[in-house]
C-alpha cells in the first residue's frame, strides 16, 4: 500500500485479525510471556552497554505517562537500529522499516514492497503473506510505502504466532525470491487482453499499476502529491514513490532487484517491537534468522536538506472534473505552503504541530473564520495544516471548491491572517483547550497502541531522530508552557519566523480540465503503442508465452506446507466475559454500566430511535447528525460550543444507526447514536453539554448551516474514490432487506447526491426549518438507552450525572397514550438478551422498538454508476440469514474460505485488482466486492464461479481450518476498554450468545459449508443485487437488466 503525499500506499487490504502459527517448518524458540506485573520491572534490569544476541543496549528510558519503558539497541555487526517498547499489553507488535529514497516515479519501492511478500528463500510458495492471513491469529498484517520509507508491521496476541510471523516477515524482507513472474503480476506487464488469445491486443496490466490509477482518481490525492513534489523539488520528494501510472512501465525487473540490494539491508533498517513478550527472544530470532548473515555497509540513502528558495513560487496543475462536486462551477483548489524545519527537532515539531492546530482547527481558528466562514470555498484544501511526513515539515493552508477568479482573494486573506496573528496572538483558552486534547490523547487507550507508536515515530526515526524523545510528550507540554511563560510572544514569533519571513513558500492552484481524463488515457495509449511498436516478433512471442506461464502459475495449487500455521486446537474454547450492570431511570430508560480500566476517562453513549420521524425527514437525518453538535446550544453560539467541547471533552459525535435484528432479516432498529468521552473530572461539564444540545440546540444561523452543508457535501464527494467498494455494496444490498433502503438513504450514493442537491440550493431556510422537527422526534428520552464505560471508582458518580441528564431532557411526563408512532409496523422486543424470547407486550419491561415488515419482498436490482474513474468498484450481495441462525456461522467461514482460496487468485492475481473478496456482515448480506479493479463484468463472473466452486466442495479440511482461524482472529480481536459491552448495548448480543456462536464455529465442517452454499447462494433460490461504480462500459450499456446512473 502506498502512503506517500497522498496517504499511504499499502500493499494489502489486510488490517485483518488473523491467525496463529506453527506447523510446517518449526520455529525453535521459547514461547514464554513475561508475567504482566513484571514487564516494567524486567525491562529495567537492562543496563546501558549490555550485550544481548549480537545487540548492545544504549538507552533505557521509562515513560510513565504512556505506561511503558523504551529500550534502544544497536546491532553490533550491521549497525541496525532497534527500539523495544515494553508495556503491559498482550497485543504484541513487530515492524521493520527501511529508508527507501527513489529518484524516479516508476514506483520501485512500492512495487518492491509487494514483490518481497510473494515468496522467499525459506518460504518458497507464491504469496506467503496472504497465506499467513489464514494461518495465524494476527490482529494486524500489512506493509506500506511512504515517501521515504517502507514499513512491514504485524501484531498478534499469541506468542507462538508472533514467532511464526516474525520468521515469515524476516525471510521476506531480507531473503525474497523476487521472481520475474511476481514482478509482472504485482508491478506491471505487457500482456494480451485475453492471455490465451495471441490475436487480442496487448495492454498494460499489474496490481500496483491499477492501484495507483485508483489513487489518483481522487483529486485530493493528486493535489497532495503535486504539492509535495513541487515544494521539495530537489531530491526524492520530487518523485512519486508509489508510482505514476504513466511511468511505472519504465521499471525493469533488474532495477527492482538492484533497489532491494541497496535499500533492504540491516544497515538501512530500523526494528521495532512492542508489548509484553520478552525482548531476548525477539533479539535471538532476528539475529539467528537474518542479521547474522550480514555485515555493516554504508547504504547511502540519507535525504539531504532541501536548498531554500530566495523567493516564493507559484504553480498551476489540472485535474479531472468532479461530477458530484457541490458546485460544478467552483472546482478550483488553491493553497499556500511553507517549508518549515527539520523534523528531528522533536520539540520544534511538537510546537509547530500545536501552532498548526491553533491556526486551522475548528471554528475558532483564524483561518477557519477568514476562509471557511466567508464561504469563498467548500472546505480547506487537501493537506491543510502541519505535515511532518518528510525530512523537513511543511504547513499548508487554502481552500477547495473555489471559483478560479477567487484565487487572488484567498491569497490576500492568507497574508492578512498571518499578519493579524503576529499582531494579536491566540486566546489563552484556545491554547488550554489544545493542551487538554493532548492530555486526552495520552490517556485514551486503543486496541492498536503498538502500531500507533510505530507509525508515530517512523518518520522522525527514519531521518536519525530520537524516537524515544518523541514519546516524552508530558515533558514537551511542560516545556511548551514554560516557553509561553518566558516569552508571551513565543507563538507569534514562530508565525513570523516560519510564515511571514520565510521565502520558501509555494502557491499551488489546481483546476478541472474537461479533457483531463481523455488526455491521460491518450498519453497512456501512446506509451503503450510506443512499447508495442518497438517489439520484435520474438519479443511478442515471448510476451504471449510469459502470459500463459503467469496464468499457469496463478492457477496451480501451491504447497504451503513450509509455512508455519496454528491449529484449531490452539484456539481457546471460551473467551473472557464482560460483566455489565443495568439500571433504569424512572423505571423506563435503561443505562448499561461497564467497569473497565479506562485510565481516568469516562465513555458515554446513547441511542434514540426515529420510529416516529416522518418519512420525508429521513433523508435529512445524516445532515442533522453532522450539524447538531456544531450549531450552538443553550447560551453558547457555535464557536463557544466548539470551545467548550474542546476544553471539556475528547469529542462529541452523532451518527445515524441501523441495527439489524438478530433473529429476523425483516426487522431492524432505526435510530441515532450519540458518543463522547471526557476526563473523569469533566464528566458534569460533558453531560451539561449533552443536556443543552438535547434541550436547546440552536437552529437560527442559516449562514453557518451553509458552511457546514458545503463542507459535508465536499467531503462526501471526495470520499467516493477511496471507498467506492463500500458505496457499491450498500447499493447492491438496497433491495434485499427491509433495512437496505434506509442504509442506502443514509450511507449510500443517494446521500451523496442528496447533499449535493442541498448544497446547490440558493437558500437553506427550508432545510433549516426541518432540523427542529427532527429534533422533536430524536432528542428525547422516550425511546432512549445509554451506556457508560469507566473505572469502578467513578461508576457511582457517573450514574448520578447520567441520571440527571436523562431526567432533565424532554420525554418524561408524557402519557403513554400520547406517544404516537408514525408507522404501524413497529414491534417490541425485550431489550436484555437474557429476557428475549420473541415479541413482548408493550410496557412489560425494558424493550426496544423495531421496524417489522413481514410482507417485505426482496428483489434483484443491478446498478451501474458511471463515474470518471479509470478503475471499477464492484459489489454483489446475496440475502442470507440473521445472526442467530445456525447457518450464519457457516456462511461466515465460507466467506473467508472463498476470499482466501478462490477470489484472491481470480480477482487480484489474475484480474489485477488491488483487492477483492467477500464479507458477511450482521445485516445478513453475503457481500462480494472488488477494489480498484480494471474489470467489471468479468469480476461478477468470478463471484459466481466462486459459488460454483463452493457448491462442488473443492476445498480441503486444511482450507476449512484456515478459514476458521481467519474468523477466530476477528472474533477474538482485542477490544478497547471504551468499547467493551458495545455489542450488547447496540445489538443485544450477550456473552452467552457469543459463546454459542463460538461453539458453532468450532463445529463447522465440509458438509455444512457445501450445504449453505447450495441453500443460500444458488441463483434463483436467493435474491442477488449488484452495483458497479466506474467508467463507461459498453457491454453494461447494451444489457437492459442494468440500471444506468
Amino acid at each position: 500500500m502506498f502512503v506517500g503525499a497522498a496517504g499511504r500506499w499499502c500493499r494489502r487490504i489486510a488490517e485483518r485479525r488473523e491467525k496463529d502459527a506453527e506447523g510446517g517448518r518449526p520455529v525453535n524458540h521459547c514461547t514464554c510471556r513475561w508475567n504482566s506485573s513484571s514487564v516494567g520491572e524486567r525491562i529495567r534490569q537492562y543496563t546501558v552497554g549490555k550485550k544481548i544476541h549480537g545487540f548492545t543496549v544504549n538507552q533505557v528510558t521509562a515513560v510513565p505517562d504512556l505506561f511503558l519503558t523504551a529500550v534502544k539497541l544497536n546491532h553490533d555487526n550491521t549497525g541496525a537500529q532497534y527500539l523495544h517498547i515494553a508495556r503491559d499489553d498482550p497485543n504484541n507488535l513487530f515492524s521493520v522499516q527501511f529508508r527507501t529514497t527513489p529518484l524516479n516515479s516508476t514506483g520501485v519501492p512500492h512495487i518492491l514492497e509487494h514483490v518481497v511478500l510473494c515468496g522467499s528463500e525459506k518460504y518458497q510458495c507464491r504469496d506467503p503473506f496472504f497465506k499467513m492471513l489464514t494461518r495465524s491469529l494476527a490482529t494486524f498484517m500489512n506493509a506500506f510505502t511512504a515517501s521515504d520509507y517502507t514499513m512491514y508491521p504485524f501484531s498478534t496476541q499469541n506468542s507462538k504466532d508472533f514467532q511464526n510471523l516474525l520468521s515469515v516477515y524476516l525471510d521476506a524482507a531480507f531473503f525474497p525470491c523476487l521472481r520475474e513472474l511476481d514482478f509482472w503480476q504485482e508491478g506491471w506487464r505487457l500482456e494480451h487482453e485475453t492471455p490465451d488469445d495471441p490475436g487480442s491486443p496487448l495492454v498494460f496490466k499489474g496490481v500496483v499499476f491499477n492501484e495507483m490509477k485508483g489513487v489518483f482518481a481522487n483529486n485530493e490525492n493528486l493535489y497532495a502529491q503535486h504539492l509535495q513534489n513541487k515544494l521539495l523539488p530537489d531530491h526524492t520528494y520530487s518523485v512519486i514513490s508509489g508510482g505514476d501510472p504513466l511511468h511505472i512501465p519504465k521499471l525493469t525487473w533488474e532495477e527492482l532487484k538492484s533497489f532491494h540490494a541497496t535499500h533492504y539491508h540491516p544497515s538501512n533498517a530500523r526494528f521495532f517491537t512492542y508489548g509484553d513478550l520478552p525482548l531476548e527472544q525477539h533479539l535471538q530470532q532476528i539475529q539467528e534468522e537474518a542479521l547474522c548473515k550480514f555485515h555493516n555497509i554504508d547504504p547511502g540513502t540519507s535525504v539531504p536538506i532541501q536548498p531554500r528558495w530566495s523567493e516564493p513560487r507559484e504553480c498551476h496543475v489540472t485535474c479531472g472534473p468532479d461530477s458530484l462536486a457541490p458546485d460544478p462551477a467552483k472546482q478550483t483548489t488553491y493553497s499556500v505552503s511553507f517549508l518549515l524545519g527539520d523534523i528531528t527537532d522533536s520539540f520544534e515539531t511538537f510546537t509547530l504541530s500545536l501552532l498548526s492546530s491553533l491556526l486551522v482547527s475548528g471554528p475558532n481558528s483564524p483561518f477557519y473564520k477568514a476562509l471557511i466562514d466567508t464561504r469563498i470555498g467548500t472546505d480547506f484544501s487537501p493537506s491543510v495544516g502541519y505535515d511532518g511526513s518528510t525530512r523537513e515539515a511543511c504547513f499548508s493552508v487554502g481552500l477547495q471548491g473555489i471559483a478560479e477568479h477567487d484565487i487572488k482573494t484567498v491569497k490576500q486573506i492568507i497574508t492578512k491572517i498571518i499578519d493579524e496573528v503576529i499582531e494579536n496572538g491566540f486566546e489563552e483558552e484556545r491554547i488550554e483547550a489544545l493542551l487538554h486534547k493532548v492530555e486526552i490523547q495520552l490517556k485514551h487507550q486503543t486496541t492498536h497502541f503498538g502500531l500507533a507508536l510505530a507509525t508515530y515515530v517512523a518518520t522522525n526515526w527514519n531521518h536519525d531522530g530520537d524516537p524515544v524523545e518523541m514519546l516524552r510528550i508530558s515533558e514537551k507540554v511542560a516545556r511548551f508552557r514554560q516557553s509561553l511563560k518566558d516569552n508571551p510572544h513565543f507563538l507569534q514569533d514562530k508565525v513570523k519566523q516560519y510564515f511571514k519571513e520565510n521565502p520558501h513558500q509555494l502557491a499551488l492552484s489546481m483546476s478541472p480540465d474537461v479533457g483531463y481524463l481523455e488526455n491521460q488515457t491518450k498519453v497512456e495509449k501512446g506509451k503503450l503503442q510506443e512499447k508495442v511498436n518497438s517489439l520484435s516478433l520474438e519479443e511478442r512471442q515471448e510476451i504471449y508465452k510469459k502470459g500463459l506461464e503467469l496464468i499457469a502459475a496463478q492457477s496451480t495449487s501451491q504447497d504451503a506446507s513450509s509455512l508455519p500455521a496454528l491449529e484449531i486446537s490452539d484456539i481457546q474454547q471460551t473467551f473472557p466475559l464482560t460483566p455489565v450492570e443495568m439500571s433504569y431511570v424512572e423505571g423506563e430508560v435503561p443505562v448499561q454500566y461497564c467497569s473497565q480500566p479506562t485510565n481516568g476517562i469516562v465513555y458515554f453513549k446513547a441511542f434514540t430511535n426515529l420510529n416516529t420521524l416522518p418519512e420525508e425527514l429521513k433523508p435529512y437525518v445524516p445532515l442533522f447528525c453532522n450539524v447538531i453538535t456544531r450549531m450552538g446550544c443553550g447560551n453558547l453560539d457555535y464557536r463557544q460550543q466548539d470551545q467548550q467541547i474542546e476544553l471539556k471533552t475528547g469529542g462529541m459525535a452523532v451518527s445515524p444507526k441501523i441495527l439489524q435484528d438478530n433473529d429476523n432479516l425483516d426487522m431492524y432498529e432505526q435510530g441515532v447514536l450519540f458518543t463522547s468521552l471526557c476526563l473523569d473530572r469533566n464528566l458534569p461539564d460533558m453531560m451539561q453539554l449533552w443536556m443543552d444540545i438535547f434541550n436547546s440546540p440552536r437552529f437560527e444561523d442559516e449562514e453557518h448551516l451553509r458552511v457546514l452543508v458545503m463542507m459535508a457535501a465536499q467531503e462526501l464527494a471526495n470520499g467516493i474514490p477511496d471507498s467506492g467498494h463500500q458505496y457499491a455494496a450498500v447499493r447492491a444490498g438496497k433491495t434485499l432487506t427491509s433495512a437496505g433502503r434506509l442504509q442506502e438513504m443514509f450511507n449510500g450514493i443517494s446521500q451523496v447526491q442528496h447533499m449535493k442537491r442541498i448544497a446547490e440550493k440558493p437558500e437553506l431556510l427550508s432545510v433549516l426549518r426541518k432540523l427542529p422537527r427532527i429534533k422533536m422526534h430524536l432528542l428525547n428520552n422516550e425511546n432512549m438507552r445509554c451506556s457508560v464505560n469507566a473505572t469502578t471508582q467513578v461508576i457511582a458518580e457517573a450514574s448520578k450525572e447520567v441520571e440527571k441528564f436523562i431526567r432533565n431532557i424532554p420525554g418524561f411526563g408524557k402519557k403513554k397514550k400520547d406517544k404516537k408512532l408514525i408507522r404501524s409496523n413497529i414491534t417490541e422486543k425485550a431489550l436484555n438478551p437474557e429476557e428475549a424470547g420473541g415479541e413482548v407486550s408493550a410496557g412489560s419491561g425494558a424493550t426496544k422498538k423495531l421496524v417489522f415488515e413481514p410482507t417485505f419482498k426482496a428483489c434483484q436490482m443491478k446498478t451501474h454508476f458511471q463515474l470518471p474513474f479509470p478503475v471499477n468498484y464492484v459489489s454483489e450481495c446475496v440475502r442470507t440469514v440473521p445472526y442467530m441462525n445456525p447457518d450464519f456461522t457457516k456462511l461466515h467461514v465460507l466467506a473467508r474460505l472463498l476470499t482466501a482460496k478462490f477470489l484472491h487468485r481470480e480477482i487480484r492475481e489474475k484480474g489485477g485488482a488491488y483487492g477483492g473478496g467477500v464479507n458477511l456482515s450482521h445485516s445478513g448480506l453475503f457481500t462480494f466486492y472488488s477494489y480498484r479493479d480494471p474489470n467489471s463484468i468479468d469480476t461478477i463472473s468470478a463471484f459466481r464461479r466462486s459459488v460454483d466452486w463452493a457448491k462442488a466442495g473443492k476445498f480441503t479440511q486444511e482450507d476449512i481450518d484456515e478459514a476458521k482461524l481467519s474468523v477466530f482472529s476477528t472474533v477474538d480481536a482485542p477490544v478497547a476498554p471504551s468499547d467493551k459491552g458495545l455489542d450488547r448495548f447496540l445489538y443485544g448480543i450477550s456473552d452467552e450468545m457469543k459463546q454459542k456462536r463460538r461453539e458453532e464455529l468450532f463445529a463447522v465442517d465440509h458438509g455444512g459449508l457445501v450445504g449453505v452454499a447450495n441453500k443460500h447462494l444458488t441463483t434463483g433460490h436467493s435474491t442477488w443485487g449488484a452495483a458497479i461504480l466506474g467508467p463507461e462500459n459498453e457491454s453494461i450499456a447494451r444489457d437492459p437488466t442494468w440500471v444506468q446512473r
